[in-house]
C-alpha cells in the first residue's frame, strides 16, 4: 500500500507526484490505488445523507480495527488544498479515529460533486441499519439532487424499479406513521396495508395507534385492514353504532379471528356474532381458534 506523503512534498497535491510519469495512463494508475492517507488530512463528505451514528456500534467497530486492522478502505477525492474529501466511508472513518489510528488506508478517485452526491446516496442505501424512511428519502434525494429517474435509481441500487416505487410511497404517509416507522414501531409491512388507497389519513392514523397500542403483527394488521374497509352486509342499530364496547369487540374479534366480525345485540344485551368463512379449510381454522 502506498503511503501518503508529507504535504510539503505534496506541492500542487498528488499531480505533484507524477513527475516521473510521462503519459496520461501513469496518472490514471497513481489516481485509482490506495494511499496511506493521515487521518488529519481528511474532510467529511458535505453531501453525505446519514447525520446519526449510533456510538456503540462505532466503538465496536473501533475495537475490531485496532485488534484486525481496517481491512476495507475508504474512498476520497483530492482536493486543490491538497487534503482529501470523504466519498464514502464516514463510519470507518469515525471508528478509526476512535481507535486511535494516525493514517488511514483511502482509494482515491477522480470524482466531481455530482459524483460525489450521488456516491454517498448509492451507499447509504445499503446499510442495513437504516430505517424505511431514511432509504427512502436516499432515493428522493437520487430523483430530486441527482436528477435521476426511478429506473435509473433501481440500477444505481442494485434493487427492482417496484421495489424503490413502493419505497417512496412511504413519505406520502402522515408524519405520525412516518415518526412510527423511523423508530422502529412499524414496519414496511405493516405500512403495506396502511397504504391501501381506500384509506384517509385519519383512518390511517387510528390504524397505526391501533397497532402501536396493541403490538399487531403484519398478518393482525391485514385483517384489521380488511375489516375496517369491508362495507357492512347489513346495517347495524343505532345502539350498535353508539356502543363502543360492541365496536371494541368486534374489532378485537376481527384481529383475533383475521376476518370479518359482525356483532349486533339489542338494548338488553342479547345479541348474535356473525362470522363468515369462504371453505373448509377456513372452517377448520376458525375452529381451532375457538377451540383455544
Amino acid at each position: 500500500m502506498a503511503k501518503r506523503p508529507k504535504k510539503e512534498a505534496l506541492g500542487m497535491g498528488i499531480r505533484s507526484l507524477l513527475s516521473d510519469f510521462n503519459n496520461v495512463e501513469d496518472e490514471k494508475e497513481l489516481l485509482n490505488t490506495v494511499l496511506e492517507i493521515p487521518l488529519a488530512d481528511i474532510e467529511v463528505n458535505p453531501f453525505q445523507p446519514r447525520k446519526d451514528f449510533d456510538e456503540e456500534s462505532l466503538q465496536e467497530l473501533a475495537d475490531s480495527i485496532k485488534t484486525l486492522g481496517l481491512i476495507q478502505p475508504i474512498t476520497v477525492r483530492e482536493l486543490e488544498n491538497g487534503n482529501f474529501q470523504l466519498i464514502a466511508g464516514e463510519r470507518r472513518l469515525r471508528a478509526a479515529k476512535l481507535a486511535g489510528l494516525n493514517t488511514i488506508p483511502g482509494y482515491v478517485v477522480l470524482a466531481d460533486k455530482q459524483f460525489m452526491l450521488e456516491a454517498a446516496l448509492v451507499e447509504n442505501t445499503h446499510r442495513k441499519d437504516l430505517n424505511p424512511i431514511e432509504i427512502a428519502m436516499s432515493y428522493q434525494r437520487l430523483i430530486d439532487e441527482c436528477k435521476l429517474t426511478h429506473e435509473q435509481v433501481s440500477d444505481r441500487v442494485g434493487k427492482k424499479r417496484s421495489s424503490i416505487t413502493n419505497e417512496l410511497r412511504l413519505l406520502s404517509l402522515p408524519p405520525t406513521i412516518i415518526a412510527a416507522l423511523k423508530k422502529g414501531k412499524l414496519t414496511k409491512g405493516h405500512c403495506k396495508y396502511l397504504m391501501s388507497g381506500e384509506l384517509k389519513s385519519d383512518d390511517q392514523i387510528a390504524i397505526c395507534q391501533e397497532i402501536t397500542s396493541k403490538e399487531l403483527s403484519v398478518r393482525q394488521t391485514a385483517a384489521l385492514v380488511k375489516s375496517w374497509l369491508s362495507p357492512k352486509k347489513s346495517s347495524p342499530s343505532k345502539d350498535d353504532e353508539s356502543d363502543p364496547y360492541i365496536k371494541r369487540a368486534t374489532d378485537d374479534l376481527a384481529r383475533y379471528f383475521e376476518t370479518k366480525v359482525e356483532i349486533s345485540a339489542n338494548p338488553k344485551g342479547k345479541g348474535k356474532i356473525t362470522i363468515p368463512f369462504g371453505s373448509n379449510d377456513e372452517l377448520s381454522e376458525l375452529l381451532r381458534k375457538i377451540k383455544k
